[in-house]
C-alpha cells in the first residue's frame, strides 16, 4: 500500500514538472499564492498597413497568463481544460485558407497560428521537449472542429499519443504548441486550445497568435496620415473561464502605401513626348516610372532573405515574436514525425512573391513598340541600371518578372530576361501588346526597411514612320501605376495571390504620335476686282539630306471677305509634287489671308496674283511657314521659320 502510494506521488510530481516546463518565467518565482488565472492582451509592435493591402499582416496578439489553480489529474486521463480562443476585425480576415483538417470543416482551416508558449524562441530548453526551447508541433484536427478534450487537447501520464512527462520524469514527448485557426468572414477562431494554469508566482502562460492577415483596402486611411486604426477583439468560449485584460487591441494604423509618378527621360521633370510620326524611333526613352514608399516598410522581400540576395525560398522564419519585414509571416517548417501544415503546396504564412509594382499601358498607337527596363533604373530612363547588390548592401532593387500572378517557386523569382538595350546600356524587354495594351510587373527582391526608397523604370518606344500608311497611328498613350497583383478577391481564399492589392490607381498621358505638319501663311490673296490668285503648296520631303518621304493633304481656311464657310482640302500631296489651284476656284469672290495646314514636313508655298491675263498687273510671293510645325530637315539645325 505504501509502495502504491508513492508510485502515485511520483506521477503527480512528474506532471507538474511537466506542466511548469512549458510555462515562461516572467519573474522571480516566490512561495506565494498565484492568484486567480486571468490574461491579458497586448499587441506588442502593431504595425504599418497598406491602405491599398488586401492581405496586409497584423501585429501578433499575445495573451499573457498568470495565476490560477494547481491542475489535479489521474493517470491516463484528460488532464487539461480547453477554450476557444476567437480573434474579430473590423474588416475580413484573408490569411490563407489550407483546406486541412479531419474535423466537420476543414475548408476554412488557415495559416493563421496559436503558439502555446513561444515554441522555437529559446536555444536550450528548461525541461526538454517543452515551452521555449520545444519544438513547433503543430494540431491539425482541433481547429477543424474536433470536439473540447479531443486529441489535440489530451494531456496524460504515461499514456496515450501527447505524453507531457513519463512516469519518472525520464522521458518527455513534446505536446502540440501550434493550432491553426479556422476563418469566417471577419473572424478566426482556434478551437480546443489547452489551458493550463501557471499556478506559480512568477510563471506566465504565453498565447501568440500569428499570420492573421486583413483587407485594410476597405478602411481607407482618411485623416492625417496614420491615424487609422485597425482594432482586433479577442474573446473566449468553452469549457474554461479565461478572463482577458484589454481584450481590445490596436493591431495596426492603415496608410497609403505608395505615391507614383512619372518623370522625364533624365528623372527631370515629366513633359509629355510629342512623337513625329514621319521620322522613326528605335528605343527611344519616352519616361521614368517612379515608385515612392509612403513608409519605410512599404516595399518587402517575399522572405526575409539576407541583404543582396534574390533569393525566395523560405528560410528560418519561424522565431516567434521577431519581425521579419517580408511579405511572409511566421513559415511553419517541417516537423519531424508530422507532415508540415499545407504539405509543399501551402506552407503557413508563406506569400507568393516579394511586393510586385505594376504599369498597364493604355491607348498605345498602332505601330509603336513599348520597351521596359528589366531592373531599376538610376538617373531616369536615359541614366544607368542599378546593378545587382553586393551580398551586404540595402540598395532598393526590383526585376521585371513574368505577369502579376505568377508565383516565386522554389525560391526562383519568375524575371524576363532582357532581349536588348537601351540608352546607355540599360537593360529592356518588349512587352507583348494586345489590343493597344501592355502590362510591366516588377518584383522587389532587396529593400531596406530602415529607409524610405524609390523605384524608377524605364520606359522606350521604337517605331517605323511610314506616314503613307498613317502609321504609327496618332493618338495619346496612358500608363496607370500600382502595387500588383491587384484583386477583386477580398475574403480569405485558398487559391487567391498573397499579397493582393486594390488598384487605386489612375491613367496619366505617357506620350503622343502627333502627325508631321507644316503650317504656311498666304499673307494676301484676292479673286475680287478683276484680280486672281494662283496658289501653289509644294512638297519637298524628298531631298538629298535623308528626310523621309511624305505625303498627306492640307487644309486650306480662308479668313476675310466671302471666306468659304469650311476649309478647301488638296487632297493627297505626294511627296515631290507640286498642288497648283486658284483662287477663283476654290474661293470665289474672296480677299483676305489663307493659312494651309499641311499634313507632311517641309511644304512651301507660292501665290501668284494679277489681272486677267496679266495685263497691267502681276506679283508673286512665298508663302510664310508659321512656327509650331514640325519643319526641320535632318542635319540642319535652324528650322525654317517666317521670312524664309
Amino acid at each position: 500500500m505504501n509502495f502504491r502510494r508513492l508510485i502515485t506521488a511520483m506521477a503527480l510530481l512528474a506532471l507538474c514538472v511537466g506542466l511548469a516546463s512549458a510555462q515562461v518565467q516572467i519573474g522571480t518565482i516566490g512561495n506565494v499564492s498565484a492568484g486567480a488565472l486571468a490574461c491579458t492582451a497586448s499587441v506588442a509592435a502593431p504595425p504599418s498597413l497598406r491602405s491599398e493591402g488586401i492581405t496586409e499582416l497584423i501585429g501578433d496578439i499575445v495573451l499573457t497568463c498568470t495565476g490560477g489553480p494547481v491542475p489535479v489529474t489521474t493517470a491516463g486521463a484528460n488532464a487539461v481544460n480547453t477554450a476557444n480562443i476567437t480573434v474579430s476585425l473590423g474588416t475580413n480576415v484573408t490569411s490563407r485558407l489550407l483546406g486541412q483538417g479531419t474535423g466537420t470543416n476543414p475548408s476554412n482551416t488557415s495559416e493563421a497560428l496559436l503558439l502555446i508558449d513561444e515554441p522555437g524562441s529559446a536555444l536550450t530548453p528548461i525541461v526538454p521537449g517543452s515551452g521555449p526551447g520545444a519544438p513547433q508541433t503543430p494540431c491539425t484536427n482541433s481547429a477543424s472542429g474536433a470536439a473540447i478534450g479531443g486529441p489535440c487537447s489530451t494531456y496524460a501520464i504515461a499514456s496515450g499519443t501527447n505524453v507531457v512527462a513519463s512516469s519518472n520524469s525520464t522521458s518527455i514527448v513534446a505536446p502540440f504548441n501550434v493550432y491553426e485557426g479556422l476563418v469566417n468572414a471577419n473572424q478566426v477562431t482556434f478551437n480546443g486550445v489547452p489551458i493550463m494554469a501557471p499556478s506559480t508566482v512568477g510563471i506566465a502562460r504565453v498565447f501568440r497568435i500569428t499570420n492573421i492577415r486583413a483587407n485594410v483596402s476597405g478602411l481607407g486611411s482618411s485623416g492625417l496620415p496614420g491615424t487609422t486604426q485597425l482594432l482586433a477583439s479577442i474573446s473566449i468560449s468553452g469549457n474554461t473561464a479565461l478572463p482577458i485584460n484589454a481584450p481590445v487591441q490596436i493591431a495596426g494604423f492603415v496608410n497609403k502605401g505608395l505615391t507614383t509618378s512619372l518623370t522625364s527621360a533624365t528623372a527631370g521633370t515629366f513633359s509629355l513626348s510629342a512623337l513625329q510620326q514621319c521620322s522613326s524611333a528605335s528605343r527611344f526613352a519616352v519616361a521614368t516610372l517612379s515608385y515612392n514608399e509612403n513608409f519605410a516598410t512599404a516595399f518587402k522581400t517575399r522572405v526575409a532573405a539576407p541583404p543582396g540576395t534574390t533569393g525566395s525560398a523560405p528560410g528560418a522564419q519561424n522565431v516567434p515574436g521577431t519581425i521579419y519585414n517580408s511579405e511572409s509571416g511566421f513559415i511553419l517548417p517541417s516537423v519531424s514525425g508530422t507532415t508540415p501544415i499545407g504539405g509543399t503546396a501551402a506552407i503557413a504564412g508563406l506569400a507568393d512573391a516579394g511586393t510586385r509594382l505594376k504599369a498597364v499601358f493604355n491607348n498605345i498607337p498602332a505601330g509603336v513598340s513599348i520597351y521596359v527596363s528589366t531592373v531599376n533604373v538610376s538617373g531616369g530612363a536615359a541614366g544607368s541600371p542599378v546593378g545587382q547588390p553586393a551580398p551586404t548592401a540595402t540598395t532598393p532593387y526590383a526585376q521585371l518578372v513574368v505577369s502579376e500572378t505568377t508565383p516565386d517557386s522554389g525560391g526562383v523569382i519568375p524575371t524576363v530576361p532582357p532581349t536588348t538595350t537601351a540608352g546607355t546600356g540599360v537593360p529592356v524587354a518588349q512587352l507583348a501588346i494586345v489590343n493597344g495594351s501592355a502590362t510591366a510587373v516588377w518584383e522587389v527582391t532587396n529593400t531596406n526597411p530602415a529607409l524610405s526608397e524609390s523605384l524608377a523604370f524605364g520606359v522606350y518606344v521604337s517605331y517605323t514612320a511610314n506616314t503613307g500608311s498613317n502609321s504609327p497611328t496618332p493618338g495619346t498613350a496612358t500608363v496607370n501605376m500600382s502595387y500588383a497583383p491587384t484583386s477583386t478577391v477580398t475574403s480569405a481564399s485558398s487559391t487567391a495571390f498573397i499579397p493582393r492589392f486594390v488598384d487605386t490607381s489612375s491613367a496619366a498621358n505617357l506620350f503622343s504620335v502627333t502627325i508631321c505638319q507644316t503650317v504656311l501663311l498666304y499673307p494676301f490673296v484676292t479673286n475680287q476686282a478683276g484680280f486672281d490668285t494662283g496658289i501653289a503648296i509644294a512638297n519637298t520631303t524628298t531631298d538629298p539630306f535623308g528626310t523621309s518621304p511624305q505625303a498627306g493633304s492640307c487644309a486650306m481656311y480662308f479668313y476675310g471677305a466671302s471666306a468659304p464657310a469650311a476649309s478647301v482640302n488638296t487632297g493627297n500631296i505626294a511627296t515631290g509634287t507640286v498642288y497648283t489651284t486658284l483662287a477663283s476656284t476654290t474661293a470665289a469672290g474672296f480677299q483676305g489671308y489663307m493659312i494651309a495646314v499641311c499634313n507632311f514636313q517641309l511644304a512651301h508655298g507660292f501665290a501668284f496674283i494679277s489681272d486677267l491675263g496679266a495685263r497691267n498687273l502681276a506679283m508673286g510671293y512665298l508663302a510664310l511657314v508659321l512656327p509650331g510645325g514640325t519643319s526641320a530637315r535632318p542635319f540642319v539645325i535652324t528650322p525654317e521659320q517666317l521670312e524664309n
